[in-house]
């Protein structure tokens, strides 16, 4: 049996255990509320966002589907997905919304540590789809270059959510993007969320997600 088809005790995976079960509902659950304040607020960049975490659902699920990702990590990718939608759509105070809270004033927002979560998920979960090829090949343990490879994909993951990002900025006329140095401080927080994941990996990545 090849890498690919092995889950806990050797035996194939399922597609739809009773963890990724739970986090299918969970997500489903939050999307729709959602969608609900978003409709109903008439917040147009979040019914954008919605779109978006539509089609990011059903690329996740492809992958799920080819390469069974843990339960683990699906929860941590509904949870990234909670945490974005909470983000933009719940009211805090003077910051408007979440996503602008200060949680250390003058150093670290919400959405910062939002963007190093995610995207050390996002590392963790390119680790699972190439650990699946690896043991094919009968190298399931990650070297230093893996590693490194799966930050640089989940950086590159991070430049494309920039890239919505903008894209939202340019078909409405207001956001919470944010300017320049938001972006690029998005990015930053993204290298260490991948750089973070990408030492889990090099550290257990062997053993963790079976």
């Amino acid at each position: 049996m090849s890498g690919r088809d092995q889950g806990a005790g050797g035996g194939r995976r399922p597609l739809l255990g009773r963890g990724a079960v739970a986090a299918v509902l969970f997500t489903a659950l939050y999307l729709s509320a959602a969608a609900y304040f978003a409709v109903r607020t008439g917040n147009a960049e979040f019914r954008f966002y919605i779109a978006v975490m539509l089609v990011l659902i059903a690329a996740v699920g492809a992958l799920h589907a080819r390469v069974r990702l843990s339960a683990g990590a699906l929860w941590c990718l509904s949870v990234w997905g909670g945490a974005h939608m909470a983000g933009g759509l719940v009211p805090v105070g003077e910051p408007g919304v979440l996503y602008n809270l200060w949680l250390v004033p003058g150093r670290l927002k919400y959405d910062q540590l939002v963007h190093a979560y995610g995207f050390a998920v996002a590392t963790w979960v390119c680790w699972e789809a190439i650990r699946a090829r690896l043991a094919a090949i009968g190298a399931p343990r990650p070297t230093v270059g893996v590693a490194v490879l799966c930050a640089l994909a989940g950086m590159g993951l991070g430049a494309a959510n920039e890239i919505v990002e903008f894209a939202a900025t340019r078909l409405m006329p207001e956001t919470n993007v944010g300017d320049y140095e938001n972006n690029a401080l998005d990015l930053v927080f993204n290298a260490i969320g991948a750089t973070i994941a990408a030492v889990a990996v090099r550290i257990r990545g062997g053993s963790a997600g079976r």
